[in-house]
């Protein structure tokens, strides 16, 4: 037994079974309720039964409650997948479950999801917020499009998007009740590739009342959701800050900006000088990686990453790596697993902007289906792959080769 102080709550909707060890107790596995006064209550047992450690399921978000009430008394918490133990041999009770987790993590036998730092958490819940209200924003441009649509007013065949600066003028206009084709195609921004008779053209259409009733009303939410966006950047720049107090990297080693295009949806404040006195690293000198995916990038890795070793380990942990299962001597099929993790989903999109750029990322691929064919090159191609580790975990600046060097010292392995 390594764990003699470890208990296991298996969590549920409304009610939560806890376990301790037998010997502490005789009545070992108690419920308990999903009030706020119930989990202190459970903590209180805890203590009281002389329990250090912690393991629950995260199961939803049904977990988050209990989780910040245990942490608040001081207790070591382990977040357990639940595979991890859907296989355990008996009747499946929520009682068997919870005695069965306690035993498995009084031997050790469990791992702990990774869990940020609580400054990392604050901002990530407010990225994931900000990422839902440009969803529902995103549903009202639609609303929007399909009521122009309806109007016959073809504004997106002559605009590359109508939440540009010309879309939103002529929109703003049909909504305070400017109907004329030539008034409303003379709002055109200049930076707009089609001209003032073809934008003409494309607005002449039906104004009827129930169309523009419905136009109105989707401004009027676009508009809402982009205010409530603002509020989440503010948050943001407020969490940001609390990041830099124990570090507070000098920003005048931030390199030049790799490129001035600004993206989509990016948060409205300074990214990369926040990030950089935050980390001591620009990780926007990355391919493939913007302010905005940087930030969310240290939002659901953490600002260090020592709670994997390696970026082997790093890389399995995102379900990028290949399977290493062998049976008999025999390699089994080594597909990756199937994870809906976030990190993975945004390294992904750089590796597809990268695709058709003169970078050493471009030819990564095929040198890492050579070696899976055991042509070599293992040692120098991990130089490569983990820039996001290397920069996160020690601070190491990127400096990309260049797809022709990459090839070439490849081909010398």
């Amino acid at each position: 037994m390594v764990n003699p102080g470890a208990a296991a709550i298996d969590i549920g909707l409304t009610m939560h079974m806890a376990a301790i060890s037998p010997r502490a107790d005789d009545n070992p596995v108690r419920a308990f309720g999903t009030f706020t006064g119930e989990l202190h209550e459970m903590a209180r047992w805890f203590k009281a039964s002389g329990v250090t450690s912690v393991a629950m399921e995260s199961t939803g978000v049904y977990w988050i409650p209990a989780y910040e009430v245990l942490e608040g008394h001081g207790f070591h918490i382990i977040l357990v997948n639940a595979r991890y133990a859907k296989n355990l041999p008996g009747r499946k009770t929520d009682v068997s479950d919870a005695a069965s987790l306690q035993r498995l993590h009084s031997y050790a036998l469990l791992r702990g999801s990774f869990r940020p730092e609580a400054g990392v958490a604050t901002m990530l819940a407010y990225l994931r917020q900000r990422e839902r209200l440009i969803e529902y924003a995103a549903s009202h441009i639609e609303h929007m499009q399909k009521a122009l649509m309806e109007m016959n007013v073809q504004l997106h065949h002559v605009v590359s998007d109508i939440t540009g600066v010309t879309g939103m003028r002529i929109i703003r206009a049909i909504v305070a009740g400017e109907r004329k084709p030539i008034t409303l195609a003379e709002m055109r921004d200049v930076r707009c590739h089609a001209s003032v008779e073809t934008i003409c053209a494309a607005l002449s259409g039906n104004w009827w009342d129930e169309h523009i009733f419905a136009l109105c009303q989707s401004l009027a939410l676009y508009d809402f959701y982009q205010t409530k966006v603002l509020e989440c950047d503010r948050k943001l720049k407020v969490a940001l800050k609390a990041l830099e107090i124990d570090k507070g990297h000098d920003i005048r080693g931030l390199p030049n900006v790799r490129t001035k295009r600004r993206q989509v949806n990016t948060p409205d404040l300074e990214v990369r000088s926040a990030l950089y006195r935050v980390l001591g690293a620009d990780l926007t000198q990355i391919h493939g990686i913007g302010p905005s995916l940087a930030l969310k990038l240290v939002g659901e890795c953490g600002t260090d990453l020592a709670a994997w070793p390696s970026s082997k380990h790093f890389t399995s942990w995102l379900c990028l790596a290949p399977g290493n299962k062998i049976s008999g001597g025999k390699l089994l099929p080594s597909k990756t697993r199937r994870s809906s993790s976030r990190p993975a989903t945004l390294l992904r999109l750089t590796a597809t902007t990268t695709g058709r750029s003169d970078t050493a990322s471009r030819v990564l691929p095929a040198a890492i289906g050579a070696c899976r064919k055991g042509e070599g090159g293992h040692g120098h191609r991990a130089q490569y792959r983990f820039p996001v580790y290397n920069s996160l975990r020690y601070g190491m600046a990127y400096h990309d080769p260049g797809a022709t060097q990459y090839e070439e010292r490849y081909r010398s392995v």
